[in-house]
């Protein structure tokens, strides 16, 4: 957390003191969820993490419960460690945990707080999620975008049998190009940096910066935005300038791309153009734009870090690979690639998936939730105000749900030989609630293609050293609201004389399309 320095100790420290002071008289009289005790004034603030905070809040179900607290600077945070108490409080009581809590930097200044992921829940929020949701949230829908999800993926494959190396940049791209695509149309420039991928990329980058948990202190004292640029310790206004630029950037230049590209009578259908030429009033005509944001900038990241995944695990658990590529093979044969319509016949790739959204879950501690009233659980009082976490990899490694949670198992799914299946990942991994993911049936069949298509054509296994041991892995992240995972060693080869034929296909059946111009 930015140090309290200079001239703006006692402008927060005052403060603090009679928030603090209000709150201990105004409270009722049942007791906070349980936490650690903190400090006068200061409160929890020394028991923040710096990072990785789902290890961190994860001690805390055996110290405290299912529920637990901490206050830091006059502000309540309530931790959520079970899925039990996440689908009582942000499901079942969802019109009292629906909102968002202030960013001060990354909510006003920056202008996040318009777009669906940091939204206040009201009326502008229900309309973009309602546009989102329409478009790719249904069966229907699901279908119509099923030919970009795979012509994209089989060019995937091309690039990163061309250049294993490069298989974090290659899935990025990969998701960035069916995203943008389905959003405003747009064709993405493979071969060089597209201008459009660097700005919704770099936006995404900046957004974890902001958006840090007790980094910024404007956060906590919003009166702080009101100082000089040039002031000591105001670092953060200038950034904010530049990152608002940033977002702004992605929330119009794509959108005027396809004003132009209707003007031309040259625009290819997407969500953008359906939605300019449906029915709307004026003001749901202006979220049209941020409903667009939300896919191509909120799918991409969190698709692209699952997809890593999925070939870190193949990696470490062969045998997993091996027998999802035999299901793969007795489905579908060795002279097609896998195609979406295969997908139901694929339950032991399906139960590959959901282990992947589990076993190293890209979304630790999803977005916090903010109560918009009070509210009582288990006996313990929740203050309106509050700050509400899940802590979505605790639940996913929790042994009450999963056995043995720290093995990758696909086979906890199945229903086989007498065994009850293991709770879904879908119950958790997208949300809870009314903030639950619009766009979670689009990410699955991202997901899905890529796998099926890559096991279907390649062997993917642990790399060598110079002296031929095996190097095996570690599992190490780069920490943000989406958790990637580093780049790791591996190597990539094809399993029959058949997968390059079945790859370079591609280059024939579908032509590459004439990257946009912006």
């Amino acid at each position: 957390m930015e140090s309290l320095q200079g001239s703006f100790y006692w402008v927060v420290l005052i403060p603090v003191s009679v928030a603090l002071a209000v709150r201990l008289l105004s409270s009722k009289r049942l007791p906070l969820p349980p936490g650690p005790r903190g400090l006068p004034i200061l409160g929890n603030v020394l028991d923040l993490p710096a990072s990785f905070e789902w290890l961190h809040w994860a001690k805390y179900q055996k110290l405290y419960g299912p529920i637990s607290c901490v206050q830091a600077l006059g502000k309540t945070i309530i931790i959520l460690n079970t899925i039990e108490v996440c689908k009582e409080l942000l499901d079942k009581r969802s019109s009292k945990y629906s909102d968002r809590p202030t960013l001060t930097l990354a909510g006003e200044m920056i202008g996040w707080n318009q777009q669906m992921i940091l939204a206040p829940y009201g009326k502008r929020f229900r309309s973009i999620r309602r546009m989102v949701h329409g478009y790719v949230g249904t069966k229907a829908a699901a279908v119509s975008l099923a030919a970009v999800q795979e012509i994209e993926t089989r060019y995937f494959l091309a690039r990163i049998l061309r250049n294993p190396k490069r298989l974090m940049e290659e899935i990025r791209l990969t998701e960035g190009a069916i995203f943008i695509q389905i959003s405003h149309g747009y064709i993405i420039n493979k071969e060089k940096r597209d201008p459009l991928v660097s700005i919704v990329e770099k936006a995404a980058q900046e957004f974890y910066i902001a958006t840090a948990p007790g980094k910024w202190l404007v956060d906590t004292f919003p009166i702080l935005r009101h100082v000089p640029a040039w002031m000591p310790g105001a670092k953060f206004k200038r950034m904010a300038e530049e990152f608002r630029k940033t977002n702004m950037d992605q929330l119009y230049i794509p959108h005027e791309f396809v004003l132009k590209q209707i003007e031309s009578k040259t625009a290819q259908k997407s969500f953008t153009t359906t939605m300019l030429q449906s029915d709307l009033s004026p003001e749901e005509s202006e979220l049209i734009k941020f409903a667009s944001n939300s896919l191509y900038a909120g799918g991409t990241d969190t698709v692209t870090a699952t997809i890593a995944v999925f070939f870190l695990a193949m990696v470490l658990y062969p045998e997993v690979q091996k027998r999802a590529q035999r299901e793969i093979d007795e489905v579908v044969g060795g002279h097609r690639l896998p195609c979406m319509a295969d997908r139901d016949q694929l339950p032991y790739l399906a139960a590959v998936q959901k282990e992947v959204m589990r076993w190293q879950s890209i979304g630790p501690m999803g977005i916090p939730h903010y109560t918009s009233e009070e509210d009582e659980y288990n006996g313990y009082y929740i203050p309106k105000g509050s700050i509400v976490v899940a802590n979505i990899w605790n639940i996913g490694h929790d042994e009450d749900n999963f056995k043995d949670p720290m093995t990758f198992n696909p086979d906890r799914y199945l229903e086989q030989d007498g065994h009850v299946p293991e709770r879904d990942p879908h119950e958790f991994v997208f949300g809870f609630g009314r903030r639950v993911c619009p766009g979670q049936g689009m990410a699955d069949a991202n997901v899905f293609i890529a796998m099926a298509m890559s096991l279907s054509v390649f062997h993917i296994e642990k790399a060598r050293d110079e002296n031929g041991v095996e190097i095996v892995p570690k599992i190490e992240y780069m920490t943000g609201t989406v958790c990637h995972i580093k780049p790791f060693d591996f190597t990539l080869s094809l399993r029959t004389p058949d997968s390059d034929y079945l790859i370079q296909s591609v280059f024939t059946e579908h032509p590459p399309l004439e990257p946009s111009q912006l």
